[in-house]
């Protein structure tokens, strides 16, 4: 899509993709959304992850779908004309997550992204870029790739990333 773009300080900014999950609003690198699509039904697969709703068939390839909601444990999964399906694109697989809605596209430099908080051991921060606040809204920054990419996803191979 779009390389990264310039802000007033001459700093370099790098684009990401905001949507909500729950009363949360999260942020995702733009580099890695090949298309947005609304919710519709999926074919499950018997025996997967409770967080893998199922396959779609985008165009003759055969897409994996993730609820992020049910993956990050929101109390809440409801599906509506909102309800959206994120196609991302990761490490040469293509891969859908179901997010509530989709709000904008904002470049974000390296100096508006704050460090996660480090919860020790009860929370993983493991695929948290950061905290960003943009006009009163706390964005959480998701290293999506490396959600994607880890073990217990089992979605994407780690080496074709």
């Amino acid at each position: 899509m779009n390389s990264p773009s310039v802000q007033q300080g001459g700093q370099p900014a790098q684009e990401y993709l905001t949507f909500t999950l729950g009363r949360e609003e999260y942020a995702i690198d733009i580099l890695r959304v090949q298309e947005i699509r609304g919710y519709d039904q999926v074919t499950a697969i018997a025996n997967s992850p409770a967080f893998i709703k199922g396959v779609i068939n985008l165009r003759g390839a055969i897409v994996p779908i993730v609820d992020l909601r049910i993956k990050f444990n929101l109390a809440d999964v409801t599906y509506d004309p909102f309800t959206v399906v994120i196609i991302l694109n990761i490490g040469r697989r293509i891969v859908g997550v179901v997010v509530d809605s989709v709000s904008d596209v904002i470049a974000l430099s390296g100096e508006e992204i704050k460090p996660p908080p480090e919860f020790g051991a009860s929370f993983d921060t493991e695929y948290l870029l950061g905290l960003a606040t943009v006009a009163e809204r706390m964005l959480i920054l998701v290293d999506i790739e490396k959600l994607m990419t880890s073990r217990e996803m089992g979605l994407v191979e780690a080496a074709a990333a």
